[in-house]
């Protein structure tokens, strides 16, 4: 449905321009639709170019600041090394998109007719262009994925082929590699593009690229988890009412409203966090979106990063068998201190950069107290909130011992029905392609340069800093 949508479309479209009066009738078209997101963002890439040199003129030879040889040890932990525009991460207020904070973008993103939460349509268009877009806007970004959303044949049969033994995050990134294929980058890359349009074909793989991740990941759940059939798109629903459905959840609008949300606030987390930062450092080799994505998966996929919300919840699940269904607090807070004394983490608690509770925790918590007040997991993870804080404090364990988003995601999902948790990293990935994507186009408006930094070895630091006190 989906493919012969945009092939109507795009005939319709080669129909206009073949007419004596193609010029009139597409100004007129124009007059009476509203501005898509690419005409936008070629309206703002010049003024931002400009700006960007402004800004190295005034300041390229001044320092973020020191480098400290922990920092060149500890993961490269707090140093100032990269340029994202989509967001910015404040240690006590937490994410910033744009500028605006999440319940900012609760409030102004366009949401879907009766619906509350934001949706992620509208916050793609906020990441690119730093504007709060229309309804009207929101409604065409929707129906323009629905259009890209359908697979290659050949993308569907490696999917179908893959065991279901595998896990669902090798499938996505496998796939998602597959969709190179049909790169519009790679393509005008070869044929010899100049390097100030590289932005364009960017979008267009970008747009290709999110449209088609709930066709991939409803098909993956479907193959593992289901009777392998994938329903059609609709091409009259929002990107996460279609996500839902191809998972088999559509008939549920709490859960429809869920994803909005979820998706929403995984979206984008600055740039420093291995799945952006890895689809970044790919992009700079100018491999297409779908390359430099897929590379941002397998980073997600690792137990430091995507998996997390999976910890979260076997901890509490297995909290929950040892202490029975009516826990008492003390009970609880010797549970957290026996997890601390076996030499583990408290799963969902501290993050490299917050110091406060994780806004998208809170996201979590309120859509919960709306939805699902009296859910035993919810109200084991709003004591555990309570308690655990204090026990983390006293253990001196944590600079930050406050939740983040993924104390509390897992139970979300396994409520509606979602259960199977190898799966949860796959519905992150999809929104983090928001971010990962939005930052890769303009790195090409801006003619980002390759990522190169310098390494050293330990016996070049050493020798450093040898007769230096």
């Amino acid at each position: 449905m989906a493919a012969s949508l945009r092939s109507v479309l795009q005939l319709q479209s080669r129909a206009r321009l073949s007419t004596p009066c193609a010029k009139v009738s597409t100004i007129r078209t124009m007059a009476s639709r509203p501005q898509t997101l690419k005409e936008r963002l070629a309206e703002l890439i010049p003024a931002e170019i400009e700006n960007v040199k402004a800004i190295k003129a005034a300041h390229g030879k001044k320092a973020f600041g020191q480098v400290t040889v922990d920092q060149v040890y500890g993961g490269m932990r707090g140093l100032p090394a990269l340029l994202w525009d989509g967001s910015v991460l404040d240690a006590d207020e937490g994410i910033r998109f744009r500028g605006q904070t999440i319940p900012d973008i609760q409030k102004s993103l366009p949401k879907a007719p009766g619906g509350q939460e934001p949706l992620p349509e509208g916050l793609f268009w906020l990441l690119l262009t730093g504007e709060v877009p229309t309804a009207e806007q929101v409604k065409g970004l929707s129906a323009d994925w629905a259009a890209r959303a359908a697979l290659p044949s050949f993308v569907e049969e490696l999917i179908d082929r893959c065991p279901s033994t595998l896990h669902p995050m090798s499938q996505f990134s496998l796939a998602v590699t597959a969709l190179n294929h049909d790169s519009a980058f790679a393509k005008a890359y070869q044929d010899g593009i100049k390097k100030k349009d590289y932005w364009g074909p960017t979008f267009e793989d970008s747009m290709d690229l999110i449209a088609k991740l709930p066709s991939i990941a409803g098909r993956i759940y479907r193959n593992v988890y289901g009777d392998g059939k994938v329903p059609s798109i609709d091409a009259n629903k929002d990107y996460s009412a279609n996500l839902a459905s191809l998972l088999g959840f559509g008939d549920n609008e709490a859960f429809v409203e869920l994803m909005r949300l979820y998706i929403t606030i995984h979206s984008d987390h600055e740039g420093g966090n291995v799945s952006a930062h890895t689809g970044k450092l790919v992009g700079s080799a100018l491999s297409d979106p779908f390359l430099a994505f897929s590379a941002s998966l397998n980073g997600l996929a690792g137990p430091l990063h995507g998996l997390a919300n999976q910890e979260v919840l076997l901890w509490l699940t297995k909290m929950k068998k040892q202490l029975g269904e009516n826990k008492s607090d003390e009970a609880v807070r010797e549970y957290i201190w026996s997890t601390l004394n076996g030499g583990q983490v408290i799963p969902g608690y501290g993050h490299a950069v917050l110091r406060k509770t994780d806004p998208r925790y809170t996201a979590q918590r309120e859509f919960a107290q709306k939805h699902l007040p009296d859910d035993p997991m919810f109200k084991l993870v709003g004591q555990i909130y309570d308690i655990a804080p204090k026990v983390l404090l006293e253990a001196g364990k944590a600079k930050n011992p406050w939740p983040n988003v993924d104390a509390h995601s897992g139970v979300l999902l396994t409520y509606y029905g979602l259960t199977q948790m190898n799966f949860y990293t796959v519905l992150f990935g999809v929104s983090r392609a928001f971010g990962v994507t939005s930052q890769l186009i303009w790195d090409r408006a801006l003619g980002a340069p390759l990522e190169r930094p310098k390494s050293y070895s330990s016996v070049a630091i050493k020798k450093m800093f040898e007769n230096k006190p």
